[in-house]
């Protein structure tokens, strides 16, 4: 039967091609979260959607997306989906939710903070006349910007000795540390400072790599534009994570699977680990703070810690800069120098990260038993240097898009705000250990 429809009217009111393929992965998503994974019934059901479409409006009709979605979360309770349903509809009225905090003012206003952490970096800030980019301009102009490095890594530095300090104290019962945080929050650079850190001490670890417990790539949700989604946390098996978790703490042996990213498999009862009396594991993870991931765990077991660049410094125009935008540039930056990917392939993706971490990573935030900000302000006009201009050319291209609304937005606020910034091209005054050489290269740190 021909199909009806042929455009969609999406919240922002643009008008865009309909693509039942997107249905189908809608379905799909929230299958996943509720412990399913089959695809071809996820398809099944998007086809009886676009059926209930076609009978419900006339030819050329431009149905708005909340029609399109009444109708999918019909489907679903009408076939004895119903938890399915449910978690679709709970997804809908995060994404509402989502979308009104994106529009407020500035994210440093970000409840999930603890306000003590954030008044920290802001007195700091003010302290060292680094709260505003006029301010940053000027001691950059003053010739001050290797001292502003030094000052950054210097709060930093102390975050986590801080954090070390805190594991230390509780080292009689812990069997595991947790570094968690969103997406280029430095999770990586981190883990390995606090490990150098603690072995000073004379304290040993095993790392745990939580890459090789994905599905395969084949179980994978996709996001709308057909992309798997490795941000989410059903991407992991979290059961068998937990299960591994539970008789690692209990010094028990187990076999870790291993992933294979170019064949995108993974293959179980692979290396065996096992924890010694004076051992501590270590696992770096986007979900170490997501309750699944170690429900079974005793929380005076585990100790957590969560990333964030806390940056508080504000654009001319009196609004903060925000932390996502600035992780935004980190990975697009990363994934260039380390993945080959295009710095404009990350932008247009970066509203599928963002909505999976707004939902599963940031709302877990205050569960952390410690908070480090990895945000440097030096950071900033390193940045001008690097991408102003290739910002403005996304903002052009983008302007017109109805699909690419969001990179547009964000491209025009980092344009905006970049082209205020006195831009630095030379970084030799920022430390070969430093985070920030996990994002713009030159690190002298091995990174697994």
């Amino acid at each position: 039967m021909k199909n009806k429809i042929t455009h969609v009217i999406k919240r922002s009111g643009a008008i865009v091609p309909f693509n039942q393929e997107r249905i189908a992965n809608a379905i799909y998503r929230a299958a996943v979260s509720v412990g399913g994974r089959d695809k071809e019934l996820a398809n099944v059901l998007a086809k009886e959607v676009v059926k209930i479409l076609n009978e419900k409006f006339q030819d050329g009709s431009t149905p708005h997306i909340e029609d399109i979605q009444d109708i999918v979360e019909k489907v679903l309770i009408e076939n004895g989906h119903a938890k399915v349903s449910k978690e679709f509809i709970l997804y809908r009225e995060e994404a509402a939710k989502r979308r009104e905090a994106e529009g407020r003012l500035n994210s440093s206003l970000n409840e999930n903070i603890p306000w003590a952490k954030l008044w920290r970096n802001l007195d700091w800030a003010v302290a060292h006349n680094l709260h505003t980019v006029e301010s940053l301009n000027q001691r950059i102009m003053d010739g001050e910007f290797a001292q502003i490095v030094h000052e950054s890594e210097n709060l930093y530095e102390d975050d986590v000795s801080l954090a070390a300090e805190l594991i230390i104290e509780r080292l009689n019962n812990l069997r595991m540390v947790m570094i968690s945080g969103p997406s280029s929050s430095g999770k990586t650079t981190t883990t390995i400072k606090l490990e150098q850190k603690l072995i000073k001490k004379g304290y040993k670890f095993k790392a745990l790599n939580v890459d090789h417990y994905f599905f395969d790539l084949e179980l994978h949700p996709k996001d709308e534009f057909g992309d798997y989604d490795f941000e989410t946390p059903q991407a992991l098996d979290l059961p068998l994570i937990n299960e591994h978790l539970v008789k690692l703490s209990n010094g028990e042996e187990v076999l870790i699977p291993s992933y294979d990213f170019k064949t995108g498999t993974r293959t179980l009862n692979v290396t065996p680990m096992k924890l010694e009396k004076d051992e501590l594991l270590l696992i770096d993870s986007l979900h170490g703070l997501y309750p699944d991931f170690s429900k079974d765990i005793l929380a005076e077991t585990k100790f957590k810690l969560y990333l964030e660049p806390l940056l508080q410094m504000k654009d001319p125009d009196g609004k903060y800069i925000r932390w996502t935008d600035l992780r935004l540039i980190r990975r697009m930056l990363r994934d260039s120098v380390h993945r080959a990917y295009n710095p404009q392939q990350t932008l247009e993706h970066w509203h599928y990260v963002r909505s999976s971490e707004l939902r599963n990573i940031i709302p877990y935030c205050n569960t952390a038993d410690f908070i480090i900000s990895s945000g440097m302000p030096y950071e900033v006009p390193l940045y001008a240097h690097r991408l102003l201009d290739k910002f403005a050319v996304w903002e052009k291209m983008f302007k017109d898009s109805p699909l690419k609304i969001d990179a547009y937005e964000r491209a025009s606020r980092l344009h905006k705000v970049l082209k205020t910034v006195t831009p630095v091209w030379d970084d030799s005054p920022v430390p070969g250990d430093s985070v920030m050489r996990e994002f713009i290269g030159g690190s002298t740190l091995k990174y697994s």
